[in-house]
């Protein structure tokens, strides 16, 4: 049986997802890992289950966490913004 190459899996999932997803809220582009590491999702796990700004400034880094604090962005808003992140990259971040 052949050996898993996880470098060579990795390269293709990036290779079809690209390093960003992408989204846009008035006309801003913000970008989410299509990967992170371990840690980070430690961290994520570590979060209370509603702490949806804890999860995004993981998610976004702190420049642009800070950028999208700005908008008026509703709950039904990122819960749209991470259903589609996990429908098209295959995260499962919870419901947040």
């Amino acid at each position: 049986m052949p050996r898993f190459n996880v470098n060579a899996a990795r390269a293709q999932r990036l290779e079809t997802l690209g390093k960003e997803w992408e989204f846009e809220v008035d006309g801003t582009v913000f970008r989410l890992p299509t990967e992170f590491p371990r840690s980070i999702a430690k961290q994520i796990a570590a979060l209370e289950d509603n702490d949806i700004d804890g999860l995004l400034a993981l998610l976004l880094g702190a420049e642009q966490f800070e950028r999208f604090s700005t908008y008026d962005i509703s709950v039904q808003d990122v819960s749209a913004i991470l259903e589609a992140y996990g429908s098209e990259t295959g995260m499962t971040l919870g419901e947040g």
